[in-house]
């Protein structure tokens, strides 16, 4: 055990399924409407054969990933407020289709404890557990 909220090891899975719906929403939240992930048609033609999801998608998930594993924490936010310093190192591997579910594993990696970071490794994997996206998170504890 260290004396930090956190220990290396510690982790976390998310899985969720990237329906139309879903694929859809985000794009009305963040204004991405490229053809990409909305035009069915134009994607078929593509070497894609279908529409995929945003990146930005998957990496909201990543977010809910550091959001699960910070609320285990018993009163977390007593002394410290944490907080996302931002993903590193991100690489879309494979692209991740309308239908497809993906799991995701949130892992502590790397815990500084005199900066008050931890630093984790997520891995996001398709039904077919293939590696569509791997990347970095950086967790920030704030006085």
């Amino acid at each position: 055990m260290t004396d930090f909220y956190l220990n290396v090891g510690d982790s976390v899975t998310l899985e969720r399924e990237v329906s139309e719906a879903v694929v859809n929403a985000f794009a009305e939240v963040s204004g991405d409407h490229s053809p990409n992930h909305v035009d069915e048609a134009a994607m078929s033609a593509s070497a894609y054969e279908g529409r995929i999801a945003h990146g930005a998608l998957i990496i909201a998930f990543m977010s809910t990933c550091s959001t699960m594993i910070v609320e285990r924490v018993p009163d977390v936010r007593a002394t410290e407020t944490p907080v996302s310093l931002g993903y590193d190192r991100i690489r879309f591997l494979k692209p991740v289709f309308i239908g497809d579910t993906v799991r995701l594993r949130y892992a502590v990696r790397e815990i500084d404890t005199e900066r008050r970071r931890a630093r984790s490794e997520i891995s996001v994997t398709n039904q077919n557990d293939e590696t569509v996206c791997i990347g970095e998170h950086i967790l920030k504890w704030v006085s």
